[in-house]
């Protein structure tokens, strides 16, 4: 296996949501303080000595997370709620898959490769002791 050069940046933001087909705790509203690792890696560095700069990852990826998830409701788009929170324009975030924090781990890495940065892995600690993770 090759060796890689790593770096991760660490980004907190708050979200809500609720679990469809859940039978826990967790099938009722309820918010996270969440924390995310973003891991970057690379064969080799640039000109500068760096797989990328954090600089960027914060610029790119911590603004469209404060933008599109940070204090909003991540719910299923058939959660029957949704039109409820919708017509009192509370802030909601619409996905196609149930809004776990491995569909959100996997959500944030998508976004990240979308934009063109080397994403191994995306690690969201939905609680202090309690993470998910996707990548390759």
């Amino acid at each position: 296996m090759p060796s890689l050069y790593r770096v991760t940046k660490c980004i907190d933001f708050c979200y809500g949501h609720r679990l469809l087909n859940y039978a826990g705790k967790c099938r009722n509203l309820h918010g996270h303080n969440a924390h995310v690792e973003i891991e970057l890696e690379a064969p080799s560095l640039d000109h500068r000595g760096m797989v990328i700069d954090f600089e960027e990852i914060k610029t790119e990826i911590k603004s469209w997370i404060d933008g599109e998830l940070d204090h909003k409701m991540i719910l299923c788009k058939d959660d029957p709620i949704l039109p409820y929170l919708r017509e009192r324009q509370e802030p909601c975030v619409p996905v196609e898959f149930n809004p776990t924090a491995e569909n959100i781990a996997r959500m944030i890495f998508d976004y990240a490769l979308s934009r063109g940065f080397p994403v191994a892995q995306v690690r969201l600690w939905e609680t202090p002791t309690s993470f998910a993770s996707y990548g390759r």
